[in-house]
């Protein structure tokens, strides 16, 4: 039986009266729904345990960043990027863009990471960019939307 078969045959055993809505499969439904709740862990992650350290000053933030060279200024900048990183992958216009650009900012840690701390935690930035680069190319449709929304507004 093919699909479009199997929608009418259930679309006939529906008794009068009942408002059928076109939803997606249980399949569909439960992928977003994981994608989503990846996206959210994903904002969390990047918004309290990476950001806010760097924002509130954290001494372990600091040192970092001074063994860096780059000072205080460096560890507010790159704290208020993966804020802004994590509060747009909850936005759904802006979460594929979110997503690729958090992935540069990881791309960069991990080569400080090898470069500075000789690869001390750079098994890390390249975790996070694997469930990223995922949102990244399943969110990609609301590229366009975005592209619209700047067009107009241009």
């Amino acid at each position: 039986m093919s699909e479009t078969t199997a929608r009418v045959a259930s679309a006939a055993s529906v008794s009068p009266g009942t408002v059928v809505t076109g939803s997606a499969p249980p399949r569909r439904r439960w992928a977003r729904l994981a994608l989503r709740g990846l996206q959210v862990l994903l904002a969390l992650f990047f918004g309290i345990a990476s950001a806010l350290p760097k924002l509130i000053a954290h001494p372990s933030a600091v040192e970092s960043f001074d063994e860096l060279g780059w000072g205080s200024a460096g560890m507010y900048v790159i704290g208020a990027l993966e804020l802004a990183g994590a509060v747009a992958l909850l936005v759904p216009v802006l979460q594929s863009v979110a997503a690729m650009a958090l992935s540069a900012l990881m791309a960069g840690a991990f080569v400080v990471q090898i470069a500075v701390f000789d690869g001390q935690y750079a098994a890390t930035p390249l975790v996070l960019i694997v469930p990223l680069a995922l949102v990244a190319w399943t969110r990609r449709g609301h590229n366009a939307d975005l592209l619209r929304l700047v067009r107009r507004r241009g």
